[in-house]
């Protein structure tokens, strides 16, 4: 039998949403006969494998290259077949119903060549990218300069999102979310495929004002939901992100638009490129050094009282101390400080107390050593470090704790928060979610459990109480046993009160997300690598330029023989090129955090023997694992001269 509709999704790195999008596809497509496709663009996560594993039904078009998103959405549709063709995105989630709604409403309007519907985030909150209107030199003004943020429902400043049409409510708009698309297969045969002139973005504007001007109308239709997990495939806050969106719109302004229209417009186009770009770097540069500077100000500051207080106990002289040890001696020890604190990861995002703690002792010996070194002039007093390294920690902590009480009406912990978790569904999966939480190591506790049946679901009315009673933070949905819809539903009801989570059939892994401006939150069962940590990674940067200075000072005591490769390989370190210790080639080495290529494998053996890829493998996966920059220092040190020798 011919499928009357064909899902295409197009996916890049993210394996375990596609998972949970491709079981709600499965769901929804027994409603109609459906063809399911998918387009894996070049990823290094595992998704084709999971997909040949899990999706027997799916057609698979695995790409050795990223073409971006029209030419792998076109690379399907020429070989589908449906009546209708929807493109989705892989971080979605589809009812039930929603593909026979839709085949339903367009089955009704032979006028409607495409729909999208009604979209919430991973929180319940709607997505007013769900309907868009036309982006005129106008209302491109206003999204760019934020007038539309501030007139929400305005038809004059908010025509971009349509604010002043309900989200309840079904009506005829410009354009169409990518994310889902649904359109007749005559029409796209009559207007054309996606333009793949676009890489990302704007193509799916393009094919809502090509649709338009042929005569069709594109409708906005809310009575179908779907969850959209944003922020999985791209990093909105990034500079690449502003970059590629607005060439996406000048690249649509040239080839729609002429003459006047079109150069006014592409220079409005132009200027969102700087404003955004500029805002984005503003943004960035605050959010980065915004810690490190309160941190320095309150140390800084303790410091005039320090001074002043040893120099009264000690000298019996409040000025002892002379003003030029305020912005000679004081800025370095900051320095110290705050670099050490930087390095154990305590500027990092979600960074404990204990990061912090650990890079204030730490910064305390490596000023120990630098005091040390000090010409005579400069070493002012041991008891004034100690001294500022309590007040260091006092108020670097402080001003946390004040900011934490203010902001969340409670003290900051040391280590991660516990999640209070309550668990719905079957017992069966009440108790498979379990598992999967404990060996996932999750920081929980589960306060309790609503056991529903898959046919029967009239208990959750309890939800609410539980929520409050159990004092409950996070809930995890079993979506074998609670249909989507019904999710959805709670998702909203419970925003403020309660993150949700998603537990898909026969699936190893809890998706959520707390936030549309940030990347979903996983439960897996992956290894926690270490090197994977920003710190880490930092610390093997600093490890990697430390062990290039040291070989080269060795350089004349090893020159026996011709040293040509070796400064190569010190420069390359030093160059951020490469790094000393890396992965063994492996069919498998894709599948590990990413680093730079290594000068050495990660074992003492050098040249390489011959070894097995499990082996190998093996080899990879522990230094991945259990990185430490030590490993890297003794790996260089005992092939130190072997690698000489081969240079």
């Amino acid at each position: 039998m011919e499928p009357k509709l064909t899902v295409i999704v197009v996916n890049y790195n993210v394996k375990y949403f596609l998972e949970q999008a491709l079981i709600s596809v499965r769901i929804a497509a027994k409603a109609v006969p459906t063809e399911i496709w998918v387009v894996d663009n070049n990823s290094v996560d595992g998704s084709v494998d999971m997909v040949q594993a899990r999706f027997s039904e799916v057609n698979l078009i695995a790409n050795k290259h990223n073409p971006g998103f029209s030419v792998a959405n076109n690379q399907a549709i020429v070989q589908s077949h449906g009546q209708y063709v929807l493109l989705l995105n892989p971080d979605t989630v589809v009812e039930a119903d929603t593909f026979k709604t839709c085949c339903d409403f367009m089955d009704a309007h032979p006028e409607a060549g495409a729909l999208g519907v009604r979209m919430i985030d991973g929180t319940g909150h709607f997505l007013p990218e769900s309907k868009r209107g036309f982006p005129s030199a106008w209302v491109a003004f206003c999204k760019t300069f934020g007038l539309s943020r501030f007139f929400p429902k305005s038809r004059l400043f908010n025509y971009y999102h349509l604010g002043f049409i309900d989200e309840l409510q079904t009506a005829e708009v410009d354009v169409l979310a990518g994310a889902f698309m649904w359109m007749r297969r005559s029409v796209l045969d009559e207007v054309g495929l996606l333009d793949e002139a676009f890489f990302m973005y704007g193509e799916d504007i393009d094919l809502s004002y090509r649709i338009q001007k042929a005569g069709y109308k594109n409708y906005y239709l809310p009575t179908t939901s779907i969850i959209h997990y944003k922020g999985e495939s791209t990093k909105r806050g990034s500079l690449n992100y502003v970059k590629v969106f607005y060439q996406a719109m000048i690249i649509f302004a040239r080839k729609h638009f002429s003459g006047r229209n079109a150069t006014m417009y592409i220079m409005l186009l132009q200027s969102a490129i700087w404003f955004r770009a500029a805002l984005t770097v503003f943004s960035n540069v605050v959010q980065a050094i915004s810690k490190p500077l309160v941190d320095a100000a309150c140390i800084w500051v303790g410091y005039l009282w320090l001074k002043q207080f040893w120099g009264t106990v000690y000298f019996k002289d409040p000025h002892y101390y002379e003003w030029s040890y305020m912005y000679k001696q004081v800025p370095l020890y900051v320095f110290i400080w705050l670099s050490s604190v930087w390095l154990y990861g305590g500027y990092d995002r979600g960074a404990n107390w204990r990061r912090v703690t650990k890079g204030i002792v730490a910064g305390t010996i490596a000023l120990a050593v630098v005091y040390s070194f000090m010409d005579i002039t400069m070493r002012s007093s041991r008891m004034l470090i100690v001294l500022g390294s309590v007040w260091a920690l006092i108020s670097t902590y402080g001003w946390r704790a004040a900011w934490h009480l203010w902001r969340f009406k409670n003290l900051p912990s040391s280590s991660a928060p516990t999640k209070q978790i309550l668990l719905v569904g079957s017992a069966a999966e009440i108790e498979r979610a379990t598992q999967l939480l404990y060996k996932a190591q999750v920081n929980m506790q589960l306060v309790g459990q609503l056991v529903v049946g898959p046919n029967d679901q009239r208990d959750l009315y309890q939800l609410d109480d539980m929520v409050m009673v159990l004092r409950a933070n996070e809930v995890i949905f079993c979506a074998r046993d609670v249909e989507a819809t019904t999710i959805m539903h709670w998702m909203s009801r419970l925003s403020g009160r309660a993150h949700v989570k998603i537990l898909p059939e026969d699936s190893i892994n809890i998706i959520g997300s707390r936030s549309k401006n940030e990347p979903g939150e996983l439960y897996v069962l992956d290894v926690d690598y270490k090197i994977r940590e920003p710190r880490m990674l930092r610390v093997k940067r600093l490890t990697d330029i430390c062990m290039a200075f040291t070989v080269l000072l060795l350089l004349p005591v090893l020159m026996w023989s011709n040293g040509t490769q070796m400064i190569r390989f010190i420069f390359e370190v030093l160059a951020g090129t490469k790094t000393w210790v890396s992965y063994l080639q492996t069919p498998d080495h894709n599948n590990l955090p990413k680093i730079k290529p290594g000068i050495l494998a990660p074992y003492h053996a050098w040249p390489q023997k011959t070894l097995s890829d499990d082996v190998k493998a093996r080899i990879c996966f522990l230094y991945a694992r259990d990185y430490s920059p030590e490993r890297d220092v003794e790996v260089v040190w005992r092939n130190l001269f072997s690698l000489y020798k081969t240079s």
